[in-house]
């Protein structure tokens, strides 16, 4: 699809198109804070199959900070995602 045809679609419904951008990022964040959340159960299952329950609170500090990373560029996305739906409705 050329970019002239794209223009032309976004030009006919702003606010489809505006929507639809915004359901596009409510997917990726959502899946983002899904497959984080599964990355910590999977995670802790393996420290526990190991053995080491007692080290059960610490999961590690990098580990800690790419998984707070992940929650937070996730809940960014839904925000966007809310905000341009919102915005959306006033096209």
């Amino acid at each position: 699809m050329s970019l002239q045809a794209l223009w032309n679609l976004f030009q006919a419904h702003p606010g489809r198109v505006v929507n639809d951008l915004a359901m596009f990022f409510a997917l990726a964040g959502a899946w983002l804070l899904l497959a984080t959340r599964r990355r910590e159960r999977l995670a802790l299952a393996r420290l526990v199959a190991d053995g080491e329950s007692q080290a059960l609170p610490e999961v590690g500090h990098s580990t800690a900070r790419v998984n707070r990373f992940f929650y937070l560029f996730g809940f960014a996305c839904l925000g966007l995602a809310l905000g341009m739906s919102f915005y959306s409705t006033h096209l």
